[in-house]
């Protein structure tokens, strides 16, 4: 296959809200309450809830500045590509990076809406929620029908709240939920627990699947005070085999026979090494630990249950039978730092070589269209969805690398402390 070929679609990329997001939803008696945008004295815009200030990392929208700039450093909307936050944008960044589909996790709310969670009038926090869901069904992803797969955030300080929300959002035509890698660093019930049941209810009676999101539980793996921040970034997505054992060895997946996971951003070659491992110890030690999967391994639960997605993961690619060519989706993580954006079909194509045709559609759209119910076709036909075509409609978008200066040395970011601090002072 040559790229121009390629049908791409992304089931991780993230979305930084526009300040206007909460004017046509939030219901007018919670718009005093609600979150708004304010301008610090530094020149940074940051959300303001509650009496606390969100700011947007730096690192969270990065798509076209040059590399020697990123940081962590707060930014402003003036700073940042307006692909980042402007729905119309967007879908021209993905035109000319040969992205026909793309999901959006949140950003200021943060993965699982863990900000809204913290809000003490619940009734406040509920609406405040909906109106984040509305606006992005209805406006970022309804806006450009077929360019977007709709990503719920759910209520998770209540379970039947949650639930209602899966069906309210699913009559909507949403069929994805993001929720925490690890609700217990939340200080909140673990997936051993039955506390989670009447989501996970609704989410397998509405054919919803649910997002764990590296991140999502609030923490990064930090191994030492004076480490590097490279430590903690290159551990970051691994962290994910983590939630992916928690899951495995919990009842949930054995309780409720239809419900559907997604590993979001955590890649995909440290899974042929889990499954030798989890095999290993369930056959070695089943006897005496009680757990019970019946005629099956925990492997073979994992790759009939659990969607996993990766960026640019030769090694992953190279074993996609040992993962599950099946189970296997691509990101391309736009804006964040780790984002293959504009290059993404050159960057994934290097993965891809020698790989079969139909294979080859399986992990760069079709596995994508099937575990997230998104149908593209039926708003465009294939021939104009692939890579060529859909460049070919952008050949006026500059995406040549913008500069807004560096930082001075002494004001970067650069240790595991320092990101630690940041996210502190969110949470």
């Amino acid at each position: 296959m040559q790229i121009d070929d390629l049908v791409l679609v992304s089931v991780d990329d993230h979305v930084v809200e526009p300040p206007d997001m909460f004017e046509r939803h939030l219901p007018a008696k919670y718009r005093d309450v609600g979150p708004r945008i304010v301008r610090r004295d530094d020149g940074t815009e940051v959300w303001l809830y509650q009496g606390r200030e969100l700011p947007n990392i730096g690192l969270n929208a990065v798509a076209g500045r040059p590399p020697d700039e990123y940081g962590l450093e707060p930014t402003s909307f003036g700073e940042m590509r307006e692909g980042c936050y402007d729905v119309d944008r967007r879908v021209r960044d993905m035109d000319a990076n040969g992205v026909l589909g793309s999901m959006c996790f949140a950003s200021f709310p943060q993965l699982c809406g863990q900000v809204f969670a913290r809000t003490e009038d619940k009734d406040a926090a509920l609406a405040i929620l909906r109106a984040y869901n509305d606006w992005h069904i209805d406006d970022w992803c309804g806006s450009h029908p077929g360019r977007f797969i709709p990503l719920a955030l759910p209520p998770i300080w209540d379970p039947q709240a949650m639930a209602d929300e899966v069906r309210r959002v699913a009559a909507k035509g949403c069929h994805a939920v993001s929720f925490s890698e690890n609700p217990s660093k939340l200080r909140l019930p673990s997936f051993h627990t039955d506390h989670w049941d009447p989501f996970w209810t609704a989410c397998a009676d509405e054919g919803t699947i649910v997002c764990l999101h590296i991140g999502s539980s609030s923490e990064l793996v930090v191994t030492a005070a004076d480490a590097p921040i490279d430590v903690l970034i290159t551990l970051q997505p691994i962290n994910i085999v983590q939630a992916a054992a928690d899951l495995l060895w919990s009842p949930v997946l054995r309780k409720f026979p239809t419900l559907r996971f997604a590993l979001s951003e955590g890649g995909i070659g440290w899974i042929p090494y889990f499954f030798d491992r989890v095999d290993w110890i369930y056959q070695r030690h089943h006897y005496w630990t009680g757990q019970d999967f019946g005629d099956l391994l925990p492997s073979q639960l994992f790759r009939e249950r659990i969607v996993v997605c990766f960026i640019d993961d030769p090694a992953g690619v190279e074993n996609r039978h040992h993962v599950g060519l099946d189970r296997i989706c691509w990101e391309a993580d736009y804006p964040h730092s780790d984002s293959t954006w504009p290059q993404s079909p050159e960057t994934l194509m290097k993965s891809l070589d020698g790989v079969p045709d139909d294979e080859i559609d399986a992990i760069t759209h079709l596995n994508a269209m099937r575990h997230f119910r998104f149908d593209p076709f039926a708003h465009r036909p294939r021939e104009h969805s692939t890579v060529g075509a859909l460049r070919a409609t952008a050949a006026d978008v500059d995406i040549t690398p913008r500069s807004f200066g560096k930082k001075a040395p002494g004001d970067r970011l650069t240790k595991a402390t320092d990101i630690a601090g940041v996210r502190r002072k969110r949470d």
